[in-house]
């Protein structure tokens, strides 16, 4: 039996074109580059206008070769004769290239791993993109669901987060071992389960990580010992155990140097005195345009009804697709000047001494109530940009951190709880390391009034182990150094 019925919803619906623009927000220079490249392979009517330098200037310059020089010319200049009989040197514009150290990616080295495995070839950009996402550590931060939308929104096909979880698996196996573990336990669990697990010590490692890891982040090692029931003796080689393991998949640390090197940046700053300037890093809607003859002859295929519908459709549609990715290249650079101009105004003595320490609180929402536009759009801008300053090359998802009151009722950036943690445990006596507890109590000493679960917290972002575990490797570390 049929029936009808009359209700109202609201629904909210995104137009292939507006996705497309969040896709190019999203992208970094190098990626940019690529998808203006392959814009213009295919489509004929747009143009790129090659960069021409101006060779003016060196028209008179020194080092120009002259025709012809007479003998007082010749005789009496003041160009040491080393120079030009055997010319060993090098001019200002001719210094040779400095050769920069060979250094592989772990990450290059993992996809180099996957093509050598039996895995489908259909499957390799999803391999590819897990692990382009990892950090520097080797952990895979971002849950299945949300690497899943991020990946099928990316490459416009459908991918499920049992996909993720799949593949993530795949990955752990290959080396380093344990890399896109989610976190440290993990990682421990992992690589425990790779060993004997009838071994007492690695059977008893694995029933502290699952049941008392909580207990073992806190450092309560007596608790620890009354409920596994172990002696002294056998707490310190579980523990060694677990130490020699380490606390990350990738122990190598990216140097400033290797990011300078390797990662183009999308912003400069630039500073005169108290001013900061902005730019772009190169801006590409300054070089791209619709060809006129390809318009001219657009127009007349209109004029012209000789011409089959099919080929009007296509001209149509190319200039259609050119003029809406002008537009799209305009809007992206537009909005990423503001973005950038706002973080630059909100962070102004971070970005003019550099200093960690003056870093504000700040959120994409501070941002993007500033500039007029969506969180979301905030983020995608953000996402994987780098900015070239004064003092170094930054990521610009590490100036977005929340904040503390201190004593004096100032918000401070946890960033900088985070920098004061680091500086007192690397000048504490590694034999003796600070507790959880000790750190808040020092903290507080500084005008920090943080809880000891924050400190926790900060301690295991920075990757840096519990108190126990830093004594056993410092422990380790002198007995290998002073050998009996």
């Amino acid at each position: 039996m049929f029936s009808q019925v009359q209700s109202q919803k609201q629904q909210h619906k995104i137009l292939p074109q507006q996705i497309e623009l969040l896709n190019l927000f999203h992208l970094n220079s190098l990626e940019l580059e690529l998808r203006i490249q392959d814009e213009l392979n295919e489509n004929p009517l747009l143009e790129e206008t090659a960069f021409q330098e101006d060779g003016a200037a060196d028209k008179f310059s020194k080092e120009t070769v002259q025709d012809f020089q007479n003998w007082e010319e010749y005789g009496y200049d003041d160009i040491p004769d080393y120079k030009t009989e055997y010319e060993n040197y090098f001019a200002a514009n001719q210094l040779p290239d400095k050769p920069l150290a060979d250094s592989v990616d772990f990450r290059e080295d993992l996809k180099k791993q996957c093509r050598f495995t039996d895995f489908p070839d259909e499957k390799y950009f999803i391999l590819d993109f897990l692990i382009d996402s990892l950090n520097e550590s080797g952990f895979l931060e971002q849950d299945s669901e949300a690497l899943a939308t991020e990946i099928s929104f990316k490459k416009n096909i459908w991918v499920e987060p049992q996909d993720i979880d799949d593949m993530s698996r795949f990955i752990m196996n290959l080396e380093p071992l344990g890399v896109a573990t989610r976190n440290v336990q993990e990682y421990l669990m992992f690589r425990l389960e790779k060993m004997n697990t009838k071994r007492p010590d690695v059977k008893m490692a694995i029933q502290l990580l699952k049941n008392h890891y909580t207990d073992l982040h806190s450092c309560n090692i007596e608790k620890i010992k009354r409920s596994l029931k172990l002696e002294d003796d056998e707490i310190k080689i579980v523990l060694h155990l677990l130490a020699t393991l380490g606390n990350k998949p990738v122990v190598t640390a990216v140097t400033s140097t290797q990011v300078n090197n390797s990662i183009l940046p999308d912003f400069i700053v630039t500073q005169d005195g108290e001013q900061l300037t902005v730019a772009l890093y190169r801006q590409r809607s300054s070089n791209l345009h619709i060809s006129q003859s390809w318009v001219e002859m657009v127009q007349s295929a209109e004029q012209d009804a000789s011409n089959a519908k099919a080929a009007k459709q296509y001209l149509r549609s190319k200039l259609s697709a050119a003029q809406w990715f002008l537009s799209a290249i305009q809007q992206r650079e537009s909005n990423m000047l503001k973005v950038m101009k706002a973080i630059v105004e909100l962070q102004h003595e971070y970005f003019l001494y550099g200093d960690i320490m003056m870093l504000k609180p700040m959120i994409l929402k501070h941002i993007a109530d500033k500039v007029g536009v969506d969180i979301s759009t905030v983020s995608r801008i953000t996402c994987n940009k780098y900015a070239e300053t004064p003092f170094g090359t930054i990521l610009l998802k590490d100036l977005f951190t929340e904040g503390i009151v201190n004593k004096e009722g100032n918000n401070i950036s946890n960033r900088v709880i985070q920098t004061t943690i680091e500086e007192i445990i690397s000048t504490e006596d590694k034999k003796t390391p600070y507790t959880d507890q000790q750190l808040v109590s020092i903290l507080g000493t500084k005008g920090y009034n943080v809880a000891r679960r924050t400190v926790a917290k900060y301690r295991e972002l920075l990757n840096i182990p519990v108190t126990q575990m830093r004594a056993l490797w410092s422990n380790n570390l002198s007995n290998k150094t002073n050998p009996e």
